[in-house]
């Protein structure tokens, strides 16, 4: 029987979240969600069920609503390194949600590093 694309999806964001799981020390994890148009991330503390931290592309301060390219990525990383430091997170997991670590998730994750967030 042959997996669609869709079940091959969530087979790897539950590999990915189950290896997050086993590993968790209290530590925050920086969750992001990739759409056809858009992109976002989440500093997200699970002990409380809290997000700590969040950048979208569908906030206007960006000028990059509705577009999900690499540059749109690498603000969203800037942004959610500044605002995880506001909010006193500066040691994360990565949780690129079943997502493949190329392209614009790479290039968010790059860009939050170089924001001072530590993976």
């Amino acid at each position: 029987m042959a997996n669609t694309k869709r079940q091959l999806f969530l087979k790897r964001r539950m590999r990915v979240r189950n290896k997050l799981r086993r590993t968790a020390d209290g530590r925050p994890r920086l969750c992001i969600h990739r759409s056809g148009k858009n992109m976002s991330a989440q500093i997200i503390d699970d002990l409380t069920g809290v997000t700590l931290a969040s950048a979208s592309t569908l906030e206007k301060d960006f000028g990059v609503v509705g577009t999900n390219n690499i540059e749109a990525s690498t603000k969203i990383g800037v942004a959610i390194a500044e605002r995880a430091k506001k909010a006193g997170v500066e040691v994360v997991y990565f949780d690129r949600g079943g997502f493949l670590f190329h392209g614009k998730v790479k290039a968010l994750a790059d860009a939050a590093r170089e924001g001072g967030l530590k993976f």
